[in-house]
């Protein structure tokens, strides 16, 4: 098995905190040296607690259930041949409450568009290197919530 780490740091910098008027905003650094901006999502802690320009949880369940989705589709397409020039997913995911009342992410959307060059699958090829991906990302093993794919080729 392989291991993946993330550190994920918050600072008080000197505010009052028992208030809960604290600021939401922290820092994701990754094993590779990636920084990202991280906060709460702007729906859950209103601004200026919250950074509308930081990725939130929420944002970041869906990038990498999308991104895992491409990268298995892009091994597949080209295991069969297709030479794909672009790849967009514009991903959406949608919060709900389960029987205990609890928010979760029940339903992520992936709406991939692919732009081929050169010959093209047909929808009915398309769908399967789709399916094939679904099946081996192991992030959408990892959820719960529904995954439903919406591919089109652009």
């Amino acid at each position: 098995m392989s291991a993946h780490h993330t550190t994920v740091e918050w600072k008080r910098d000197g505010q009052v905190f028992i208030d809960k008027k604290y600021s939401r905003a922290h820092v994701w650094t990754f094993d590779g040296g990636a920084v990202v901006k991280g906060s709460s999502a702007p729906e859950s802690v209103p601004v200026p607690m919250s950074d509308i320009t930081a990725v939130d949880p929420e944002e970041a369940m869906v990038a990498s259930l999308s991104s895992c989705h491409m990268l298995w589709f892009l091994a597949f397409a080209a295991g069969d041949g297709f030479v794909v020039d672009r790849y967009v997913d514009e991903a959406s995911g949608m919060l709900g409450k389960d029987a205990g009342g609890h928010r979760y992410m029940n339903r992520v959307t992936l709406r991939p568009v692919t732009t081929f060059f050169g010959p093209a699958p047909t929808q009915a090829e398309l769908d399967a290197l789709h399916h094939a991906a679904h099946e081996h990302c192991e992030m959408a093993h990892s959820v719960r919530a529904e995954i439903v794919v919406e591919a089109k080729i652009g």
